[in-house]
C-alpha cells in the first residue's frame, strides 16, 4: 500500500511540475538599434575653402518682351558667367556660409533679319524687321556687366567638399560696363552674300546701367545647375519695353 501512495505521489509531483514549465513564459526585453551619436558640427573644424572659383554657361532669353521681339529672335542665345568669391563658414554650423566676391556676366541675344538700332535719336529704341532688304546672316545684341555676387550656401557635408550635395541662394549686384551689336556676313533680300564683313555698334543710351538679380544652384560637388534672373530691367522704362533677362545653364566650381 505505502508503495502505491508513493508511486502515486511521484508521479503527481512530476506533472505538477511539467505543468509549470510548460506554462512559464520566457520574456526578453527587446532591445532597440542603437542610433550613432548626431554629429556636432559646431566642434568640426572644416578648411573655408569652396567654389571659390565659378564659370557658369547659360542658355539666355527675356521676359517680358512683346511678339514684335521674339518673333524675331534666332540661333542660340547663349551667356558666361564668371566669379571668383571667398567662402566664410558659420562658426557654430559649418554646413551653412555665405561667400561674395566680384564676377563678370556676357549674355547674347541672337536675332534673325532684325535691326537693333543703337544708334537711333528715336525715343524708343528700334528693332526693326529687314526681311526685306540687306540684312546680317548671324546677328546679336550683347551686353557684359561686371558684379557682385553673394550667396547664402548649404553643404550636406562639407568635409566632402567633391561627393557632397549643395545649394545657394544669392544675388548680384552690377553695372555694365559694355554693350554692342555685331552683325557678320552682309545679305540681300534672297539671302544671297553681298559681304563677307563684320559690323560692330557699341552705344549704351537706351540701357539701364545697374542690374540687380537673383542667383540660384543646385547641384553635386564641383558642377551644378545655375539659374539667374534679372529683377531690374534692361531697357530703360522710356526707350522700351520692360524686358527681363535671364539665364540657365552648367556651372563648374572648383578650388
Amino acid at each position: 500500500m505505502k508503495k502505491i501512495l508513493s508511486l502515486v505521489l511521484a508521479v503527481s509531483l512530476i506533472s505538477n511540475l511539467s505543468a509549470q514549465i510548460t506554462d512559464t513564459t520566457i520574456t526578453t526585453t527587446p532591445t532597440s538599434p542603437t542610433k550613432p551619436p548626431k554629429k556636432d558640427w559646431s566642434k568640426v573644424i572644416i578648411d573655408p575653402a569652396g567654389d571659390h572659383f565659378m564659370m557658369a554657361f547659360t542658355y539666355d532669353n527675356w521676359i517680358g518682351a512683346p511678339d514684335s521681339i521674339k518673333n524675331r529672335e534666332g540661333g542660340f542665345s547663349r551667356g558666361l558667367n564668371v566669379a571668383v568669391m571667398l567662402n566664410s563658414p558659420f562658426k557654430s554650423d559649418p554646413r551653412w556660409s555665405v561667400a561674395f566676391g566680384v564676377g563678370v556676366s556676357n549674355s547674347n541675344i541672337f536675332f534673325k533679319k532684325t535691326n537693333v538700332d543703337l544708334k537711333s535719336t528715336s525715343r524708343l529704341l528700334p528693332f526693326t524687321p529687314t526681311d526685306s532688304t540687306d540684312h546680317f546672316k548671324k546677328y546679336k545684341l550683347a551686353t557684359t556687366f561686371v558684379e557682385i555676387p553673394i550667396e547664402l550656401r548649404y553643404t550636406a557635408n562639407p568635409l566632402e567638399q567633391k561627393k557632397s550635395w549643395k545649394i545657394a541662394l544669392g544675388v548680384k549686384v552690377g553695372t555694365m560696363i559694355n554693350n554692342h551689336t555685331k552683325g557678320k556676313t552682309l545679305e540681300n533680300k534672297n539671302n544671297v552674300t553681298i559681304n563677307q564683313y563684320t559690323e560692330k555698334i557699341a552705344k549704351r543710351t537706351y540701357f539701364n546701367s545697374l542690374r540687380l538679380a537673383s542667383t540660384l544652384r543646385v547641384g553635386i560637388g564641383n558642377f551644378s545647375v545655375f539659374g539667374s534672373y534679372s529683377i531690374t530691367t534692361l531697357i530703360k522704362e522710356v526707350a522700351g519695353p520692360a524686358v527681363r533677362p535671364y539665364q540657365i545653364g552648367l556651372c563648374i566650381s572648383g578650388l
